[in-house]
Parts: structure tokens; C-alpha cells; sequence
């Protein structure tokens, strides 16, 4: 007889997305003149796809690290930018808006791991961490983080990490996104006559090629579009 539940008791997996670097090579610039920089690696293009994916006309974007290609994006997307402040802090920043530490009332949350005021190789306190990120959304907001290169962590054991913290914080895994850092190679290497040439090496270590990027959602999108 054939099986009409299943059988494993194993979350779903979250769809992987990929982010190519761009062809062109147009930056966005700034009310300066000044380009906009990359968001560690990430054309600024990218990261205004990003916003507009996870965010919706009138949103606030709360960057926890105040990059200025955020900001950017996220005003040219007609989005409001935030930075964060506890009732015991006076704000840095008079004319950026600020959001209490309780007053839920971001689209999406930014934040990039490993940070200096927490440790990612402790899960308890990394979820602590993301549970106080999770005060500020809206319900169906989202949290997106960036893994970017840190002591002591592993590629793959830091991204389980957070996202075993992030569902412990109550958060949803929404979605999984490596960014690449370098264009593909026209022809896979290994299909070609001549010997394939060896990854780029920097101080003995291969260079990176790749950011990931984790998206958690507050609450089930599915619930939030009703």
C-alpha cells in the first residue's frame, strides 16, 4: 500500500537563491559623486534586489552596522533607513530615525556574523542575540544576515549555528543565498585539454568565492500574505 503521510519529521528545507557578479560594470553613486562601495563583496545592485525582495513600499530597514550602500538602496526603493538605540541611549545620529528596542516596527532587520559583541561558536547567546533583532520587525518581517569571515568559523558549522540559533529565537529559515565574489569561468575548467589552474591562494588560504546570506522570516510568509 502505497505511503499517503510522510514519513520524516525534518523541516523543509529552504529554497536556495544565487547571487552572479554582474556583468556591467556601473556602480551607483552617491549624492557626493562618490561610487558606493560593495556591502562586503556585494554589488550594490545586488543588495537593492535583496531590499526590494524582502521588503515592501514604506518599510523601515534597519541595518545594525549603518552601511552606507544600505542606506542607499534602501532610499532610492522608497524605503525609510533606522538605526537602533535602547531607552538608556541618547541617539548618535539626530536626524536618522530611530527605533526603540520595543517598538516592533521594521520590514528587515541587517545584520552581518560574526560580530564583535557576540560570540556565533555559542548558540544560547547567538540566540539571544538574534531574539533581541527579532523585537524590532513587524510581523512578517524579515532578518537577513551575511556571513562574512571570522575567527574560528567554519563556513558550514557557522551558517548551522545560526540557523539552529534563529529557529531557536523563533524565527523561520526562509531562504539560503551564496553570493559569488568572482565571476564564473567561462568553461568549467575540469572539461577542458589543457591542466586546470589551482584556486587563487591569499597568505596560504584559498581566496573566497562565495557570501552566504540566510534569510528568517518572523512569522510564516505564507500566513502574512492572508
Amino acid at each position: 500500500m502505497p505511503q499517503t503521510q510522510p514519513t520524516s519529521n525534518r523541516l523543509p528545507r529552504a529554497p536556495i537563491g544565487l547571487l552572479l557578479v554582474p556583468a556591467h560594470t556601473h556602480r551607483p553613486r552617491q549624492h557626493s559623486g562618490a561610487t558606493l562601495p560593495d556591502w562586503y563583496g556585494i554589488h550594490p545592485q545586488h543588495v537593492a534586489h535583496l531590499i526590494a525582495r524582502y521588503t515592501r513600499d514604506g518599510d523601515t530597514v534597519l541595518d545594525l552596522d549603518a552601511h552606507p550602500t544600505i542606506a542607499a538602496a534602501a532610499r532610492h526603493l522608497h524605503r525609510r533607513t533606522a538605526v537602533r538605540h535602547t531607552q538608556r541611549e541618547a541617539p548618535s545620529v539626530p536626524d536618522e530615525p530611530h527605533i526603540a528596542s520595543d517598538a516592533p516596527s521594521a520590514g528587515l532587520v541587517v545584520a552581518t556574523l560574526p560580530r564583535l559583541d557576540v560570540d556565533s561558536r555559542d548558540t544560547p547567546a547567538l540566540s539571544h542575540a538574534i531574539d533581541v533583532w527579532r523585537a524590532y520587525l513587524r510581523p512578517g518581517g524579515y532578518l537577513l544576515t551575511l556571513l562574512t569571515a571570522g575567527p574560528g568559523t567554519g563556513t558550514i558549522g557557522h551558517r548551522s549555528s545560526i540557523i539552529a540559533a534563529a529557529r531557536a529565537a523563533g524565527l523561520v529559515y526562509h531562504q539560503h543565498i551564496p553570493a559569488l565574489l568572482a565571476p564564473l569561468p567561462e568553461a568549467e575548467p575540469r572539461t577542458g585539454l589543457d591542466a586546470a589552474s589551482r584556486p587563487p591562494l591569499l597568505d596560504g588560504k584559498h581566496v573566497r568565492a562565495h557570501r552566504d546570506l540566510l534569510a528568517f522570516a518572523s512569522t510564516t510568509p505564507e500566513a502574512t500574505d492572508a
